[in-house]
């Protein structure tokens, strides 16, 4: 693969509600795009090509061709090839491959990626039931009030029947999420107060909502969007240049994996027979982006933002990442390795369950939070040291998967 370099970009404040604001879709996708251009000082003349990432804003807004906005935004955009990506809560990751893909293939110069949702703007219900269309209609969605939850409290039941896995280990993993989530200020739980209750099985400050799942094991969708800009080495070191560095300052993608399984979880179980991991998929996603980065193993990483949708999704990620072997997950939370200070820091953003999570921008704001990992500007939420920074993106049932490796 050919070196593709990250300039920089921006997100928004995921505690923003855009609807109390009086603002619809296209004044989030603006005000992101244009805060990215200032931030990075990035000539909107030089953007070949521009990407979305977005899942679901037809249900929840009314709103399709999210690629159309581009023009509105500036009017050096009007007249750019541009198109929206879907792949549930990994659209914004597959608007990353595509952008990447038209660098690679020589077309272009410059991308930009903007990954978008708007979520707060509907009641719970309905919002679980847009929700539901990344999961086979008619077939997983029935019998269950949260579609999503229902999934992966099964995922645990999995765990539970195969390892043993104490539901204690999930709560550990809320509770590290959410106080990440703290020192973000992007972050929609920064202001919340939460207490020892509220990790426990207390039903009044933890309730349950599906299977062993409880409030605080869940990810907070929000509104929210994120931008990142990519660029070829000749755009990389002009681009440098202008800003008194050098290129080897600027973060590059190492690595990338992508696969595809099918749709429903028994099918995935069914295909997974016999093999250690639950989803040996999942492995090979993390597998291809360490070869292509050429890095033995994940160990060599200084951290990870990974899809924590769940608690659940979170402790199946660490031994399918290779962390540990294979339903030892409970081993990375004991020895602190997970943490803020440890071997392989999880999620330092405060991930989906702290930060939230504004499903068609989450795979863009992962990336830009590794930009900001190994270019030292994280601020409170900084891995001492950080060079190379793993991401892990999924949607549906681990149904589209994408790793990628960022570092200089």
């Amino acid at each position: 693969m050919s070196n593709i370099y990250i300039l920089g970009g921006s997100q928004t404040d995921f505690a923003r509600n855009w609807t109390r604001e009086d603002k619809a879709i296209y004044d989030l996708f603006a005000d992101t795009l244009n805060q990215a251009l200032e931030e990075t000082a990035l000539d909107p003349q030089d953007i070949d090509v521009a990407h979305v990432g977005n899942f679901v804003s037809a249900l929840f807004t009314g709103q399709a061709q999210l690629n159309g906005f581009f023009g509105h935004v500036h009017p050096a955009l009007h007249n750019i090839p541009t198109s929206r990506h879907e792949a549930a809560c990994a659209s914004g990751s597959m608007a990353l491959l595509a952008a990447m893909r038209d660098i690679e293939a020589g077309h272009y110069n410059v991308a930009c990626v903007l990954g978008i949702e708007l979520m707060r703007n509907v009641d719970g219900a309905t919002g679980a039931d847009h929700l539901g269309a990344a999961a086979w209609r008619g077939i997983e969605t029935e019998g269950c009030t949260y579609p999503w939850p229902h999934m992966f409290a099964n995922l645990y039941d999995i765990y539970k029947e195969r390892y043993d896995t104490p539901i204690e280990y999930l709560r550990e993993i809320a509770k590290n999420n959410f106080a990440n989530a703290k020192k973000n200020p992007n972050a929609q739980t920064r202001g919340w107060q939460l207490n020892d209750d509220s990790f426990s099985d207390n039903d009044q400050a933890n309730p349950i909502i599906e299977g062993q799942l409880r409030k605080q094991d869940c990810g907070q969708i929000t509104d929210g969007a994120a931008v990142v800009f990519l660029a070829n080495e000749e755009y990389a070191k002009q681009y440098a240049k202008q800003r008194n560095l050098s290129l080897e300052d600027l973060p590059r993608i190492k690595g990338w994996g992508h696969r595809t399984a099918a749709m429903l979880m028994d099918k995935k179980l069914e295909l997974a027979k016999g093999s250690p991991l639950v989803f040996p998929h999942v492995k090979d996603t993390f597998d291809d982006a360490l070869r292509r980065a050429q890095m033995p193993n994940i160990h060599s990483l200084s951290g990870l933002e990974v899809h924590d949708c769940f608690s659940m999704t979170e402790y199946m990620i660490i031994d399918h990442s290779g962390l540990t072997a294979p339903g030892e997950s409970y081993r990375a939370i004991d020895d602190g390795s997970i943490f803020m200070g440890g071997k392989l820091p999880i999620n330092p953003s405060g991930g989906l369950i702290g930060l939230g999570h504004p499903v068609g921008a989450t795979g863009v704001r992962m990336m830009l939070d590794a930009y900001k990992q190994v270019t030292q500007q994280a601020g409170d939420t900084q891995v001492e040291g950080a060079t190379d920074f793993g991401i892990f993106n999924l949607g549906g049932s681990a149904t589209t998967c994408a790793t990628f490796v960022v570092g200089k």
